[in-house]
């Protein structure tokens, strides 16, 4: 098998065979001009975008935005690892920045890959089966794992890894195919989905004492979870993509104080970025009559809506399907990744606080994931 990867305007070919991240046919690298350069005193030095590239292809990539010279690299992991055989591998599920460390989460790969946070060069690599989602807390990373094969449901679980050493040190069984997982004070929670379990979905949120690293309860809260996070105030946003059918996704927010559901938010969010007390969301709902997409603000105090619609210049309509969202804590700039059809190049763009298109750039195949990298 060959693989041919496109890097810095030169072409390498490079032969590798039974490698557990496979080959595939070829990833374009180089840098784009954005024409913005920030001010030199914010606190964001970048932000890489994690493409999932479609299953079964090994096109997982990762991509950087230099907030200094305004210059945005597709494939950057590619270029700055071009002795890594067959790159990322195959979907690229998750990413995150934590101290000094970039970890990226690749899933039909069954493993996260671990980089420089700086210069997104290789560290070490975490084996995981059937990887999904990371965060951390201390010392350790948690990671949640459907815990097998595609398509085979069990109870999945949480293998906790120290940051330092890359080791796996524990496990707890959690519900049905765990997606994300948020740490607030000495609890994780984890937001089950039963993905591989239709019709009869997982509904639950997991709460792990990490002290014992072992499961207390379950949180009933809807069908089909995904998102978790933590607004400014430690409360907890948790998504329901409903079945797809009937059920339609919805958002719930949890109280960690006492485990409870306490708000259900009567809108399709697939995913959300928080900015002091405003949570930023785009929703994609399948109907009857096609797909719809929205762009709205929510006050995470008073759960009200702000507005249904943040993007004001009308550059919505160039955004065929929305993927990702991350909003920068320093400026207010709201990123929106764009899978485009799946298969080929997504694009990402930038938008104001305002919600007007401050930058347009082509990323690798489906871009879904950012992380911030601080000075």
């Amino acid at each position: 098998m060959i693989k041919k990867i496109i890097y810095l305007l030169f072409s390498v070919f490079v032969l590798f065979l039974n490698s557990c991240r496979e080959d595939y046919d070829y990833i374009e690298y180089g840098p784009q001009a954005s024409g913005v350069q920030e001010p030199e005193d914010l606190s964001v030095k970048g932000l890489y975008i994690l493409n999932e590239g479609n299953m079964g292809s090994n096109k997982a990539s990762l991509d950087y935005f230099d907030y200094s010279t305004g210059v945005f690299t597709k494939n950057y992991y590619a270029g700055q690892n071009p002795t890594v055989v067959n790159s990322l591998g195959d979907v690229g599920n998750d990413v995150k920045v934590y101290r000094d460390k970039l970890f990226a989460v690749i899933n039909l790969s069954n493993y996260v890959e671990v980089m420089d946070a700086k210069t997104a060069k290789h560290i070490g690599e975490i084996p995981v089966t059937n990887c999904r989602y990371i965060n951390f807390h201390g010392n350790y990373a948690y990671i949640t794992s459907y815990g097998g094969a595609v398509g085979q449901s069990q109870p999945g679980y949480v293998v906790k890894v120290d940051v330092n050493t890359l080791k796996i040190v524990d496990k707890v069984f959690v519900g049905l195919q765990p997606d994300e997982l948020e740490v607030v004070g000495d609890k994780l929670y984890v937001a089950n989905s039963g993905g591989y379990s239709y019709p009869n979905y997982d509904n639950t949120v997991s709460v792990v004492d990490l002290n014992t690293f072992k499961e207390t309860k379950k949180i009933t809260v809807a069908i089909n979870l995904n998102k978790i996070r933590k607004d400014d105030n430690g409360k907890l946003w948790v998504t329901s993509r409903g079945n797809y059918m009937d059920i339609p996704p919805k958002a719930y927010v949890l109280d960690p104080n006492t485990d409870t559901v306490i708000k259900e938010i009567n809108q399709p969010i697939s995913d959300m970025g928080f900015v002091e007390n405003r949570m930023y969301y785009y929703g994609y709902q399948w109907t009857s009559s096609g797909t719809v997409s929205s762009y709205g603000i929510i006050d995470t105090d008073t759960y009200q809506t702000l507005s249904n619609q943040f993007i004001q210049d009308g550059n919505e309509k160039k955004i065929v399907i929305p993927y990702g969202i991350a909003v920068n804590p320093d400026n207010g700039d709201i990123f929106i990744a764009d899978a485009k059809d799946y298969i080929s190049n997504g694009e990402v763009f930038c938008f104001t606080k305002y919600g007007k298109l401050k930058w347009r750039a082509t990323t690798g195949d489906i871009p879904g994931h950012f992380a911030f990298l601080f000075k």
